[in-house]
């Protein structure tokens, strides 16, 4: 057979019905990719607290003022924090940029968290200005609470309720 006469090998093996089935095959994988998998979903973390006077954590009648309460914070899934930043929420709705009363960031590698306190030292975060502490959350305020995990983010609203003497 001629060189000139010889069909191509495109033209054998695909013919317009292959083009079709071959097109219509990577639709279907991509609406399954885009609905089934998590690839193009944002990752997010579930952050809950509880708030407890510390008098009940030693048992009650210790002399510390029940009043005094502490803060813990839960996240789902256990992750490797890059930042922590808790502002009360009615300043930051009006100004984003506004101060935050505790910001702590990565500064070596963290480990992965579960659960923490407000304030606490997280092993891998430092505070973002050096030096700075935790300012005292101030009683029903209602703050926020945002945490980033490489590209995972979450954000809880809290506050802080307070204890009436027994």
């Amino acid at each position: 057979m001629d060189a000139r006469h010889r069909p191509s090998v495109s033209k054998i093996f695909m013919n317009k019905k292959n083009w079709l089935m071959v097109i219509g095959l990577l639709v279907l994988a991509g609406v399954y990719v885009f609905y089934f998998t998590d690839w193009f979903k944002p990752k997010i973390v579930h952050i809950a607290h509880t708030s407890r006077a510390l008098g009940q954590r030693f048992g009650g009648n210790t002399g510390v003022n029940p009043a005094a309460l502490s803060i813990t914070f839960s996240l789902e899934p256990p992750c490797k924090l890059t930042e922590i930043k808790v502002v009360p929420l009615a300043a930051w709705q009006t100004n984003q940029n506004t101060l935050p009363v505790w910001h702590l960031v990565a500064g070596s590698n963290s480990a992965p968290v579960k659960i923490f306190g407000y304030g606490q030292r997280i092993r891998g975060l430092k505070p973002e200005v050096p030096g700075a502490q935790p300012e005292p959350l101030q009683p029903n305020v209602t703050y926020r609470l945002f945490v980033t995990a490489g590209k995972a983010t979450g954000q809880h609203d809290f506050v802080l309720k307070p204890v009436e003497p027994r």
